[in-house]
């Protein structure tokens, strides 16, 4: 391309500012950041000011924007409750649309949005920044070089201890469609699957339980949470067994009992070896007769980032995203590979709602 993608934002919030704005700031020599959108107008302005160009245009409807036919990328950064909406929307309006995770909050949903990126012939991916980290971009290496043979049990980890979010609309069912499967598990179960290459579930049974949201005096790492808010599960496990006979066993908690917590990461298990993203990066094998656990060097180099370019998880998945738009090739995350997430989450939920276990017919 000989000019600079121009990208508009739709939802200035946390994650916006946190994740998205800042580090597509770094990449001033390929993209400018000219449109924001937020139903409340001081956040779209403030966003402006600090990260678009001096001609940047603020919008409180995000259908305003648009219809500006000079944007080429969207991301949207909403609650979960507008994703697949607003998405479809900036699809048709001819769009590339980088969405935050979830997909959405319903499969039915994120079929919609797969749809519509297939329809229109535009690019779709979906916020899953993790498998940008270190750790997992080298096991993803040795999960392509079959290190660990058949993976056949795996394990996606996702617990705080006592760290609910407490701001913006994290508790309410209504605009997320659940708690911490759907915000942090999702996560842990998109890189389990995602290191596996296995996106064919079988069946799912759930559980989730609301035990820890009605407790004050918490000692939460951001404050005590308002039980009256708290209208979402406090933690949730799932059970899912994939086509090939392949097992995964979900854990997804904000505030859960345990010494040890652990996010974003997974536990795989193959015929050949074994790894472990849980606390250090450990990798279990048998060599010379003998049971080996080998820890990797990750602060040294030996991994090939992007054409060099070095940064968190956050800023490569943003580079990588970028230039799979620039050099018209696929992103990371594929939404094929998003929806499926999507869909074992709600199959989770249902599961956990009427006491039966949930069969994929496809």
């Amino acid at each position: 391309m000989d000019k600079k993608l121009r990208i508009g934002i739709i939802g200035c919030g946390g994650i916006a500012n946190g994740k998205h704005m800042p580090n597509l700031k770094k990449l001033d020599d390929k993209l400018e950041l000219v449109a924001f959108c937020d139903i409340v107008l001081e956040r779209a302005e403030a966003a402006a000011k600090k990260f678009g160009t001096e001609d940047a245009k603020v919008y409180e409807d995000y259908k305003e924007l648009l219809k500006d036919e000079t944007i080429d990328v969207v991301h949207v950064c909403t609650p979960n409750r507008s994703h697949s909406f607003i998405t479809i929307d900036a699809l048709e309006a001819g769009k590339h649309v980088m969405c935050e995770k979830p997909m959405a909050k319903t499969y039915a949903e994120g079929k919609a949005m797969l749809e519509a990126a297939k329809r229109t012939g535009k690019k779709l991916t979906i916020g899953y920044q993790n498998r940008q980290c270190t750790e997992n971009l080298y096991v993803k290496d040795a999960c392509r070089e079959n290190e660990f043979g058949e993976i056949y049990y795996a394990q996606a980890h996702a617990i705080r201890r006592r760290a609910v979010p407490t701001w913006g609309v994290f508790l309410n069912e209504y605009e997320q469609g659940g708690g911490p499967l759907i915000d942090i598990g999702t996560h842990a179960l998109d890189l389990t699957l995602y290191m596996m290459d296995n996106y064919e579930p079988k069946m799912v049974v759930g559980n989730t339980f609301r035990k820890l949201a009605d407790q004050t005096n918490t000692a939460n790492a951001w404050g005590d949470w308002d039980p009256e808010k708290f209208t979402v599960e406090d933690s949730a496990f799932g059970h899912i067994v994939m086509k090939n006979g392949a097992v995964v066993m979900l854990e997804a908690s904000w505030a859960l009992n345990v010494a040890d917590a652990n996010e974003a990461c997974y536990t795989l298990c193959g015929v050949d070896g074994g790894v472990t993203t849980k606390g250090d990066l450990r990798v279990n094998k048998v060599k010379h007769g003998r049971q080996v656990i080998e820890t990797p060097n990750l602060n040294a180099g030996g991994v090939a980032f992007y054409d060099g370019k070095k940064g968190d998880a956050s800023e490569l998945d943003m580079y990588q995203w970028i230039n799979a738009i620039i050099n018209d090739t696929d992103p990371c995350v594929l939404p094929e590979q998003a929806l499926c997430v999507t869909r074992i989450l709600e199959a989770i939920y249902t599961s956990a709602k009427t006491g039966e276990p949930v069969y994929f017919e496809d």
